[in-house]
């Protein structure tokens, strides 16, 4: 457990490092395909995080040609079924929950004492804003020992992408709790769903070390610490924008978090989920209260 002077000197210690260097440092370590090399940062890093390798695919280390494709790695057939209510809310990612509950107007709780604004979370019009005010949301964190792909929550049709460059703050439970804003300061894609119950929005947030952010999508999204917000031209892609609940639809190159919203009254939160709570990629998370009409 981390003392409160301890989060402080972390804190302090981020303002202070090159992120961007070390993110880009990493990137490239991530990817060394040298087998002597890519074998001993796999094996160093399931022995450190306690990383279950019985739920993959692939023979670990061998069959994984980098860290990078390791960390990203799939499950083995099974491993995370859906919930067998068809309304229920999938749970987009293992992690654990860093806040839930309802939008306050167009204020998103962070942690304890510390909102943040919606407008600057989403960067986007005042339709948008409207759509969510006083919605609910859902704030999961992936440890570097979790499972680091991000499935849909519901079924529904992906209608638009927007990447919002930003820092690279850590994600962590320490920084969350004393660096107010950090999920509008740092990088960010923002995927916008069309569902059932309205309007969805899952976010995946950038962090230091995180080499990028890819979905089926948009491919591979390197960081950038400038520069303005870009409407992502889907159409580039061949894939089908219609998702089913539980399918791919991006991962992180390394940990970050993942943040979910929706509209007032279409989800009721499963009551025993709590901030801390741990979660596991395609639980029952809540109910859809309503339809689109």
């Amino acid at each position: 457990m981390i003392s409160r002077v301890g989060e402080s000197a972390f804190l302090l210690l981020q303002h202070i490092l090159p992120r961007f260097l070390l993110t880009s440092v990493i990137h490239r370590l991530a990817r060394i395909r040298l087998r002597p090399v890519k074998d001993i940062l796999i094996r160093l890093f399931v022995r450190y995080y306690k990383v279950d390798v019985a739920e993959v695919q692939q023979s670990v280390p061998d069959d994984y040609p980098s860290f990078n494709d390791f960390f990203t790695r799939a499950l083995a057939d099974g491993q995370r079924p859906m919930p067998d209510d068809p309304l229920a809310l999938a749970s987009p990612a293992d992690g654990t929950i860093s806040a839930l509950g309802v939008i306050d107007g167009q204020s998103v709780l962070q942690a304890k004492g510390i909102n943040y604004g919606l407008a600057e979370l989403l960067a986007t019009n005042l339709d948008d804003l409207k759509a969510f005010s006083d919605g609910s949301f859902l704030t999961v964190y992936l440890a570097p020992y979790n499972y680091h792909r991000v499935h849909s929550p519901l079924d529904g049709e992906l209608v638009a992408a927007r990447y919002v460059p930003g820092d690279l703050y850590s994600v962590n439970k320490a920084t969350v709790s004393r660096l107010p804003g950090l999920f509008t300061r740092n990088e960010r894609l923002i995927c916008h769903f069309s569902t059932r119950c309205g309007p969805m929005v899952l976010i995946f947030v950038g962090a230091m070390n995180v080499g990028s952010i890819s979905t089926e999508w948009t491919g591979e999204i390197r960081p950038r610490n400038s520069g303005v917000v870009s409407d992502l031209n889907l159409g580039q892609s061949n894939r089908e924008r219609t998702v089913t609940r539980g399918q791919l639809l991006g991962w992180f190159n390394m940990g970050s978090t993942v943040i979910v919203l929706t509209p007032p009254g279409a989800v009721q939160w499963a009551p025993e989920l709590t901030a801390g709570s741990t979660l596991r990629m395609g639980q029952g998370i809540g109910q859809t209260q309503r339809t689109t009409s």
